[in-house]
């Protein structure tokens, strides 16, 4: 634990995490490596992030699926919507949208680094 704490709000570091890591570990990579959860070699590395984009699929899809259901209920009140804007459940709709769209992009934007980061380490091969 001492040697993966990083602090959540710590810049990203201009050079490895530490001594004789590859220079692209990010700090999950690098805690899945301390847990035993990777391997340090391209071949463990690129199961890992393929592991990890797809979860990030996973993710992004229920995201979207529960950001539509929001969408839907909103449209299915119509102009009651408009009329009660300031409705308790009106609000909580609205809020559940906001909530929504800012999951599926972090969730988006997630994916999109993990991918990169796994074409950069397929084109190394």
């Amino acid at each position: 634990m001492l040697l993966a704490h990083i602090p959540i709000d710590m810049p990203e570091p201009e050079g490895p995490l530490g001594t004789g890591l590859p220079g692209d570990v990010d700090q999950a990579e690098l805690r899945a490596w301390i847990e035993g959860k990777t391997a340090l070699d391209r071949e463990s590395r690129v199961r890992w992030w393929e592991e990890r984009a797809s979860r990030l699929r996973v993710r992004s899809a229920h995201h979207e699926e529960q950001l539509q259901g929001a969408y839907a209920e909103l449209h299915e009140l119509g102009e009651l919507a408009l009329q009660e804007a300031d409705a308790p459940p009106v609000q909580r709709l609205q809020w559940r949208i906001k909530d929504g769209e800012h999951a599926l992009n972090q969730s988006e934007v997630a994916l999109a680094v993990t991918e990169h980061q796994l074409d950069n380490l397929r084109e190394d091969a």
